[in-house]
């Protein structure tokens, strides 16, 4: 025999929640590291649960941080790329916005770091460690020199895919 609970007015099962599906990622960390914790290849510090620069105490742990283990395992989470005739013509200018792009995200965001710089037969290919810096990349190159901007999202694998063209 089952009892029938009321339920008052509002507070019932709801029934619009989607299913959040699990999302693998290699990169993020499993568990929480101790604090401090000192990334040995790039100098990043891991603390108050993030990322940051600063000095390490010499009693801190040392781990490799996410962007670091991407670069070694070569294993980008964004890419730009650069079309046209303007990367030649102007190349230098072209590196120096996007270096200065990724100086001015990576003071506030250690993991938003540039993994390589390649030209390619597509283009002139900027891998990235996160999905943020390609954007704001290409939102530069747009801001500094116009062109058209392009941006694709893959939800699925949290990739990134910019194209500037002019």
């Amino acid at each position: 025999m089952t009892a029938k609970t009321k339920t008052p007015a509002g507070l019932g099962a709801r029934r619009d929640r989607s299913v959040q599906e699990y999302q693998h990622d290699t990169y993020k960390l499993r568990g929480k590291l101790k604090e401090p914790t000192v990334c040995p290849e790039c100098g990043a510090l891991f603390h108050k649960g993030r990322w940051t620069w600063g000095t390490a105490p010499s009693t801190a742990e040392e781990a490799s941080c996410p962007a670091c283990h991407r670069i070694r395992d070569k294993y980008p989470k964004g890419f730009v790329t650069i079309k046209g005739s303007f990367k030649d013509e102007q190349h230098e200018q072209v590196i120096g916005v996007v270096k200065n792009a990724e100086e001015k995200e990576k003071k506030e965001h250690p993991l938003s770091r540039i993994m390589s710089i390649e030209t390619k037969r597509e283009g002139l290919v900027i891998s990235t460690t996160d999905t943020h810096l390609p954007r704001r990349i290409g939102e530069a190159l747009k801001h500094a020199y116009q062109g058209e901007l392009e941006l694709h999202y893959d939800k699925d694998e949290e990739f990134v895919r910019v194209t500037w063209t002019r």
